[in-house]
């Protein structure tokens, strides 16, 4: 295994649990702690009470009143939270990420071996084995590699090449960071709190620790990263009023944010052999869709199980792909259909994401409107 975010822990854990020995590399020199705030519903729902972890998900959910969007002249629309959480059966908590991935690290079964700082950086596919090449020279062998290594696959990249050929990028970068602030946290309560502009968002909530965290995005020009991701962040957000101006100034250091592309990864076939794919390393939906988490550990049970069965490899990879593809292909649809909503570029898309809002709280079209933004193709 490679990669030791959601869907990595879900598939290392679900393969482990079936008797499989199990080695997760993970390139990071220490388990992550940067995330944000996510929706998390749909499929990875189910899977989550199937894997045993729902209701420790719910001891962790962040009871979120309403989202409450704040126009430049301080009018607001809010969406109660517990309306659109009816849409969709119930089944929708708020969650940061990090408490999700913990949740999956704090159940992985004694018998993995978790080896951080080991980036996987080549693979080389034999007919009874696969090798993994480390970033320092190691090599380690097994049946088979599952990468789950991220959007920035350095796996997928060895083995199709050019990554930009399967990469769709959204024309957007997004940002998410916590700090401290007494004053934003009393004022935010229990509501998620965002800037209604065009082009660019900031969203402010407080979390259980008295910390308040920030998640952001913004359209740009050029997708390239940027070298000091501070100092792009407080360029993009400067000038939306003063509670995000506190928090641009109390930004932290490069190290302690999370900062990336808003893409998507279409990959034509998940697998090459010994090695399958997982995760954002191959199913990418981009945060447009809200739903990468779930379908991370949704995917990931179901890679392990098929992985499980008497069939060989092959059918069992070749059983993955056609199963979850057209799942993953309705969700990332449904993420770029979200974009103009997102992230208003005019001033019609801008007035069309504020009807829209309006419109989830009707009983009936409140259901159409979330599985238009959210897709329709469920997996059973």
């Amino acid at each position: 295994m490679c990669g030791a975010g959601i869907a990595g822990l879900t598939v290392a854990g679900q393969l482990a649990e079936r008797g499989w020995e199990v080695v997760l590399l993970e390139a990071a020199p220490e388990r992550r702690t940067q995330g944000y705030m996510i929706d998390f519903f749909g499929p990875g729902y189910d899977a989550a009470e199937k894997m045993g972890i729902l209701e420790r998900l719910r001891e962790l959910r962040y009871p979120i009143s309403e989202a409450r969007f704040v126009r430049p002249n301080g009018r607001s629309q809010a969406i109660d939270y517990e309306l659109v959480a009816a849409n969709e059966g119930g089944k929708l908590m708020s969650l940061m990420r990090q408490d999700l991935e913990q949740t999956l690290f704090d159940v992985l079964p004694e018998s993995v071996e978790l080896r951080l700082g080991s980036a996987v950086v080549a693979v080389e596919d034999r007919t009874d084995y696969v090798t993994a090449v480390l970033a320092d020279g190691s090599r380690i062998s097994g049946d088979i590699v599952v990468a789950a290594d991220g959007i920035h696959s350095a796996v997928r990249h060895d083995l199709f090449g050019d990554s930009a050929a399967f990469d769709r990028q959204l024309g957007m970068h997004t940002c998410a960071y916590t700090f401290d602030s007494p004053r934003l946290h009393a004022k935010l309560g229990d509501a998620l709190v965002s800037t209604d502009e065009l082009d660019r968002m900031v969203g402010l909530y407080g979390l259980r620790d008295g910390k308040v965290a920030l998640f952001a995005a913004h359209r740009v020009d050029d997708t390239v990263l940027p070298a000091d991701t501070r100092a792009a962040i407080r360029s993009a957000y400067a000038g939306m009023g003063d509670d995000v101006a506190e928090a641009l100034e109390k930004c932290p250091e490069p190290d302690k944010i999370y900062y990336d592309q808003v893409a998507q990864i279409e990959l034509p076939v998940w697998s090459r052999g010994r090695v399958v794919f997982a995760g954002d390393a191959c199913q990418a939906v981009s945060l447009l869709a809200g739903q990468g988490a779930s379908l991370a550990i949704a995917g990931g049970l179901l890679l392990a199980e098929k992985i499980s069965s008497d069939r060989e490899l092959s059918a069992s990879f070749a059983e993955y792909e056609e199963e979850w593809m057209p799942v993953v292909a309705d969700k990332q649809a449904a993420g770029r259909r979200a974009a103009n909503g997102f992230l208003p570029h005019t001033v019609f898309q801008f007035w069309k994401r504020r009807a829209g809002l309006a419109l989830l709280t009707a009983p009936v079209i409140g259901k159409f409107v979330t599985s238009t933004i959210t897709g329709t193709k469920t997996f059973r």
